[in-house]
């Protein structure tokens, strides 16, 4: 007995001068001192050695030294916290925080938003409609016939269960829609994404985005089709920009016309970009053909209308520059920070 009350005085000895200065360390000592493996338990564990005449005086012994160990075992505890208190006292709140990454629109949204604006201060609402389209509405409506020559320019994806079901090609199809359930005025853009079967390559992609308009009423002309995309490119490029438009072909418009503006790339003077031409084309536009007023019951004798559509992609590469559509879908970090901050 006397030799384990002596090991008892040495660890005595060994557990005052312990000392904790991480919750790690105050766990370790409380699971060498006070575990169920820990050193109370195996001294405990020697009382079946000792004399029944002398159990009573060494379990005094034994319980003295249990309540030492958790005792210390608590003022370690006590002062590991207060030593974290005092640290959280010396934090300085008036540093900055560390910094929160921003996110941002994607370029693309950004045009499409501000396109969107121009025109809705012109009075234009916004319609929407399908992706998946029937035949009649991305086409039949809009003057092209089965046989119609303008169906080989467009490339289309058709639903191979349904051949008179296919991924729309333009967002046509959304004014033939509200066409169909309005009556004039109508004074509406039509943004979306179009589907096309082309190769993928830095100027083409087999999906884009598109925002088309449609406005009839009575007395419209070819003038105010004019004013309304003068307006358009001042606001989207600013007022220095100059503007042209050349005569073309469209089976939904007649007359019909492209726009160009001045490169914005090269200013003028000719690159890459502009075809070493100085200009770029950026929407087509016309007067709507009597034909598709007719298609929808609209007196193509009272009414009158223009229609134009552009593709958000080439609109965005101009104002910022990008000399890669592929950029636009590929997820780059890289290419998306340049956007953050841009209102859109």
């Amino acid at each position: 007995m006397e030799q384990l009350v002596q090991q008892i005085e040495d660890h005595r000895r060994e557990i005052a001068a312990a000392e904790a200065a991480t919750p790690e360390a105050v766990e370790e000592f409380r699971i060498r001192y006070l575990g169920t493996k820990g050193l109370v338990k195996n001294i405990m564990a020697e009382m079946k050695q000792v004399p029944n005449e002398r159990k009573k005086e060494f379990g005094q012994v034994l319980n003295d030294f249990k309540l030492f160990v958790e005792n210390k075992y608590e003022t370690l505890k006590e002062n590991l916290s207060g030593q974290q208190a005092a640290d959280t006292v010396s934090i300085d709140w008036s540093l900055p925080g560390n910094p929160v990454p921003v996110g941002t629109r994607h370029p693309l949204n950004i045009v499409r938003n501000q396109i969107v604006s121009i025109f809705r201060r012109l009075g234009f609402a916004v319609a929407e409609g399908p992706e998946i389209e029937d035949d009649w509405h991305n086409f039949g409506a809009m003057n092209l016939p089965e046989d119609h020559p303008a169906r080989d320019m467009q490339d289309t994806f058709y639903i191979h269960q349904n051949p008179s079901w296919l991924l729309r090609t333009h967002t046509s199809s959304v004014q033939a829609r509200v066409m169909e359930s309005q009556k004039p005025p109508i004074r509406v853009i039509c943004p979306g994404r179009v589907y096309r079967n082309e190769t993928i390559s830095a100027r083409a992609h087999c999906f884009f985005h598109q925002v088309e308009g449609l406005y009839i009423d009575e007395n419209v002309s070819f003038a105010d089709l004019k004013q309304t995309l003068y307006f358009f490119v001042q606001e989207m490029f600013g007022k220095n920009v100059k503007v042209r438009f050349r005569p073309s072909y469209f089976p939904f418009t007649e007359p019909s016309a492209e726009m160009d503006i001045s490169c914005l790339i090269c200013g003028g003077s000719g690159c890459n970009i502009c075809k070493h031409t100085g200009w770029v084309e950026i929407l087509g536009s016309g007067m709507v053909h009597p034909n598709v007023l007719e298609n929808f019951g609209i007196d193509s004798n009272r009414y009158t209308g223009f229609a134009f559509g552009m593709g958000v992609e080439r609109i965005t590469q101009l104002k910022y520059q990008v000399n890669d559509l592929r950029l636009y879908s590929q997820n780059d970090v890289r290419f998306l920070k340049q956007f953050t901050g841009v209102v859109g």
